[in-house]
């Protein structure tokens, strides 16, 4: 196992495309539910349990091993809006290049081959995590990671956030980033008995709408 490898994947400089995304930060400044740091580990904290919990699942599984394939119809059935769909292939794109040419695989070229378009980044992410050592644990904190650290960086820019006040919104969620982490970690390990329908599918029907209708402004500093 190689540990240090998940510095690398969690580091905000590898190049798998996050800057260009906001994490549905963009919209919610726009809409006035983020206004200040209070606000913004309101918003965090919600899509750590939501889109973060399911995501780190998917991630997790990848990571074990499982079908990959299975893995991304999956994360297909729990994203119900075009916008994010998208964003998840476009992004696992990305992702897909920067891992290929940094943790070379034979599973990584089997699921770009398999999914030329892109397969959803969570997936993408947890046969990253695989093919660099890491552990399915590993895999699912770097996808919460991302779902936080995201929006909070974004919100630096947007609103003009002090970083360090943005930082510490990030270190006061790490107790429920170890909860939600650990029960991913959990439920990706019942999918070789259970099927794929036993991972999470919590929804966040606000941040679904927002994103839907932030693709379509004429004007915006992110891409989602």
């Amino acid at each position: 196992m190689n540990r240090a490898a998940l510095l690398v994947l969690a580091d905000g400089r590898f190049p798998a495309g996050g800057h260009a995304h906001s994490g549905g930060a963009e919209p919610a400044v726009a809409t006035g539910r983020i206004r200040d740091a209070e606000s913004l580990e309101d918003f965090c904290r919600g899509r750590l349990h939501t889109a973060g919990l399911v995501a780190a699942a998917l991630a997790a599984a990848a990571a074990a091993g499982h079908d990959p394939l299975a893995l991304d119809t999956a994360a297909d059935t729990r994203t119900p809006v075009a916008a994010l769909r998208d964003t998840a292939r476009k992004l696992g794109r990305q992702m897909m290049r920067a891992a290929r040419a940094t943790w070379p695989s034979a599973e990584l070229d089997a699921l770009a081959a398999a999914r030329p378009r892109g397969a959803h980044q969570p997936v993408v992410l947890g046969v990253a995590a695989r093919s660099a050592g890491l552990e399915p644990l590993d895999a699912a904190y770097a996808a919460l990671y991302e779902t936080v650290s995201g929006p909070a960086t974004a919100t630096v820019r947007l609103l003009s956030l002090d970083p360090f006040d943005a930082t510490a919104v990030l270190a006061r969620l790490v107790p429920e980033l170890d909860r939600v982490a650990a029960t991913a970690t959990a439920t990706a390990r019942r999918v070789a008995e259970e099927g794929v329908d036993v991972l999470p599918a919590a929804s966040a029907p606000l941040l679904d709408i927002s994103a839907q209708q932030h693709a379509t402004r004429p004007a915006r500093l992110f891409a989602s």
